[in-house]
């Protein structure tokens, strides 16, 4: 069972008498989750949130990473996203299952299906050594059928680069904001825009920067209003969250 429109598509043939409802019960029963031994695959995912299930990579087993898909391709599963893999795992999966990887993001899009983009969401980046951060965000975002305007290298060492892009910010319905060092440009953008802003505090940064967390701090200390934070480096997060935001109802097409 793929998605909430196919429980929906059992429920209209039980009432239009094309299926008897103990043959519809055996079919949703099927439905729930599956028990790989080191997985328990969540096919309800798709119902309860409307995206199956994104697999985390990082310190799985390449073969446990395809045994999940495995089981989704069967369940008819599309656009799954496999975050945090290197390289030679996506080479490894691109064998067994159609596959668009992007190495700077480290994320895998496995059975891909073309999506069209609705309303609008900026991923904007204090520099280009964010891009991998920002990247993993702006996939993850077009993924769940969003549109995305990538504006990068665009921080507070030099803003002029950043207001030349007024236009595609002030008609965003969210701005995701990717940055290290100190973290600025979350206060900055929030106090230019009408629209929530989703700080991601990147890990990018010398010594005192402590692995993102003075970014982190600073965006969490931001006193612009509508700003919000992820974790540090958390692009997927802070990518499906945007989604969510520009997806609520009374978007316009």
């Amino acid at each position: 069972m793929a998605d909430k429109h196919d429980i929906l598509s059992v429920l209209k043939e039980v009432q239009n008498g094309a299926l008897a409802p103990e043959d519809a019960l055996l079919r949703l029963k099927l439905a729930p989750f599956e028990d790989l031994g080191y997985a328990k695959v969540d096919y309800h995912r798709a119902v309860r949130q409307g995206v199956p299930e994104v697999i985390y990579g990082q310190s799985k087993t390449r073969e446990q990473t395809a045994g999940i898909l495995e089981s989704m391709r069967k369940r008819d599963c599309t656009n799954i996203l496999v975050t945090r893999i290197e390289q030679d795992v996506a080479d490894y999966l691109s064998e067994r299952f159609p596959l668009h990887y992007e190495p700077l993001a480290r994320l895998a899009v496995a059975m891909p299906k073309q999506v069209e983009g609705r309303g609008s969401i900026v991923v904007a980046t204090g520099g280009t050594s964010d891009m991998g951060v920002a990247e993993e965000a702006a996939i993850t975002a077009e993924t769940l059928g969003n549109h995305v305007i990538r504006l990068y290298d665009v921080g507070v060492a030099g803003l002029h680069r950043l207001l030349s892009n007024l236009e595609p910010l002030m008609s965003a319905r969210v701005v995701i904001v990717v940055a290290g060092m100190e973290g600025a440009l979350a206060s900055v953008v929030g106090g230019l825009v009408d629209c929530p802003v989703i700080a991601v505090p990147t890990s990018v940064g010398y010594g005192a920067s402590f692995g993102g967390m003075s970014a982190l701090l600073s965006m969490l200390n931001s006193c612009a209003s509508g700003v919000s934070v992820v974790n540090i480096d958390n692009g997927f997060g802070a990518g499906f969250l945007a989604s969510r935001i520009n997806q609520m109802e009374g978007i316009k097409e």
